[in-house]
């Protein structure tokens, strides 16, 4: 039987996050801080779903519900920004959509909105500044989770700009993900990250007393979807390596890249660290599967005459997909829930919810 939500847990919740939800809001937004210090040595897999296209989100949210699962939502920079990204959802925009949804289903289970990749590509003051415009921004929407990625850099300057970036996110008490090893988009073309290159980097922030949760790296994957039959090269055993190297610093590991990733292999993560898994381009699959074929088709030609991946058509046809029929979001939502309760079965997360619950 599933734990009770109480008073005590949501008076967990962040300050911020009280303030935009009201007093009488039983919707259990959670610091991702408070999440992992109860599951952080328990071999489970939090799922954290980059939903572009929000009709999926309700279906992800009844699937955790049903199985009593923890669950992230979560947009990185380039999807979501100031701007809109490429999305045409703003830190704002997306916080009042996941906790709207939260509301209307009637969620009662523990999650966290996460801020994914704030990539940070050179060391200029202009790349820096826009990290930090978009932190104060989702500290301010009520974000209670954060990732800094300065992977693009050397490791001095990726420690220099993560501790420079994490400085609100400490003061905060909200969680932290940094990244070391930059994750590709074919998997095998960049180095993996070394267990010394882990180590240096964990050692380097906590020097300059900045000491995270979560940890991404290299291990193989990538992102956007695997093709029919293109071959996975994740190396858990490097990253069990790294997982054993940092973990006396209260630090796991976050998987990034899992879309098209086969079910059994992503059902021994767990046992090499990983705690947190990110599941991105499988929800805008699912939607794009289910969006009328005209809508479809049009948002494909505008991709193709514009040159850019049809997850770009997201943004310019946002009006049209958030206005699509009953039918067509009923037939989302659906999807959404199947799949999310395989990830959940796999990811061992049944349950986590109510050990949340229990352990706070």
């Amino acid at each position: 039987m599933a734990e009770p939500l109480t008073q005590k847990v949501l008076d967990r919740r962040p300050a911020r996050v009280r303030e935009r939800l009201g007093d009488d809001s039983r919707v259990c937004l959670l610091n991702s801080k408070d999440i992992l210090r109860v599951l952080k040595d328990v071999e489970v897999i939090i799922m954290a779903c980059n939903t572009r296209i929000k009709h999926v989100i309700p279906g992800i949210l009844r699937a955790a519900e049903e199985l009593d699962a923890v669950v992230g939502f979560e947009l990185a920079k380039s999807e979501c920004d100031l701007t809109g990204g490429y999305t045409g959802f703003t830190p704002d925009t997306y916080f009042q959509t996941v906790t709207d949804y939260a509301t209307s289903t009637g969620h009662t289970r523990p999650f966290f909105i996460h801020g994914d990749h704030i990539t940070i590509k050179d060391t200029s003051a202009a790349a820096i500044e826009s990290g930090r415009e978009l932190i104060k921004a989702e500290l301010e929407a009520g974000y209670t989770s954060f990732a800094i990625d300065a992977s693009f850099n050397p490791i001095p300057d990726n420690i220099r700009i993560a501790t420079d970036l994490a400085q609100p996110i400490l003061a905060a008490g909200i969680g932290l993900e940094v990244e070391v090893g930059e994750i590709g988009l074919t998997g095998t073309e960049k180095q993996l990250t070394t267990v010394e290159e882990a180590t240096t980097y964990i050692e380097g922030l906590a020097q300059n007393g900045v000491h995270p949760d979560m940890l991404a790296i290299n291990n193989g994957s990538k992102h956007g979807n695997y093709l029919e039959g293109e071959p996975v090269h994740i190396d858990l055993e490097r990253t069990g390596e790294i997982y054993n190297a940092i973990k006396g610093r209260g630090v796991v590991i976050a998987q990034h890249g899992i879309t098209g990733t086969p079910m059994h292999l992503v059902g021994k993560f767990a046992d090499y660290g990983i705690r947190k898994g990110n599941v991105g381009t499988h929800w805008q699959n699912v939607a794009h599967q289910h969006l009328p074929a005209d809508l479809m088709a049009e948002m494909k030609a505008w991709a193709e005459s514009e040159n850019k991946n049809v997850k770009m058509a997201s943004k310019p046809f946002k009006e049209r997909i958030d206005a699509v029929g009953a039918e067509t979001v009923a037939a989302i939502e659906q999807a959404a829930y199947e799949t999310a309760k395989e990830f959940f079965v796999a990811f061992r997360a049944p349950g986590t919810a109510s050990r949340v619950i229990a352990g706070l």
